[in-house]
């Protein structure tokens, strides 16, 4: 009988696997994630070769997407764009990005800044912060659900989670025409 016991809790320890965390990035890739190759007119681009070869963790790890809501949080992004919905900054959840959706614009934009009031963060942040935050508001803004997602707030919730594709459920679609045999409208 002991063995048996024995036997279930190796295999359901051996089962358990818990999501890797780096708490730290090396030096040289943390350079190597800062050599971000944009478009000549700063719009979208190519993340470099090691966001590839890292597997695209700020895209998929729930840790940094948790560090990236707490950067969300720290920085104050909220007082511009509130909780992903705009307010003084432009809105993740209403489908229209100025710059892109994909991670390198949203990368190069808090890295850079923009023109017409979003600051530059190159100076405050390191590099694998400002991704952090990228992925986080990159989730935010989501069309599609993602099976890894941020810790929950303690709040009141006023939207869906962030891996729920919030902006698929809050976008407008519009009136739906008269006669749907006329086609779409423009």
């Amino acid at each position: 009988m002991r063995l048996i016991v024995l036997l279930i809790c190796i295999v359901m320890l051996g089962g358990c696997e818990r999501e890797e965390r780096q708490l730290r990035l090396d030096p040289p890739i943390a350079s190597a994630l800062d050599e971000v190759k944009l478009m000549p007119n700063g719009i979208s681009g190519a993340p470099p070769e090691v966001y590839f070869a890292l597997n695209r963790p700020y895209e998929t790890n729930a840790y940094n997407l948790d560090q990236g809501k707490r950067l969300y949080s720290w920085f104050g992004c909220s007082t511009c764009h509130a909780d992903g919905q705009g307010g003084i900054g432009p809105s993740f959840l209403d489908g229209w990005w100025y710059y892109g959706p994909e991670m390198v614009s949203i990368f190069a934009s808090i890295r850079d800044g923009r023109p017409h009031g979003m600051p530059a963060f190159r100076d405050k942040m390191t590099t694998d912060e400002i991704w952090q935050l990228a992925g986080y508001i990159q989730t935010l803004g989501a069309y599609s659900a993602k099976t890894a997602a941020p810790s929950r707030n303690d709040d009141k919730q006023s939207r869906p989670a962030e891996n729920r594709a919030p902006a698929a459920i809050l976008f407008d679609q519009g009136p739906t025409p008269v006669h749907p045999d006329q086609g779409p409208t423009p």
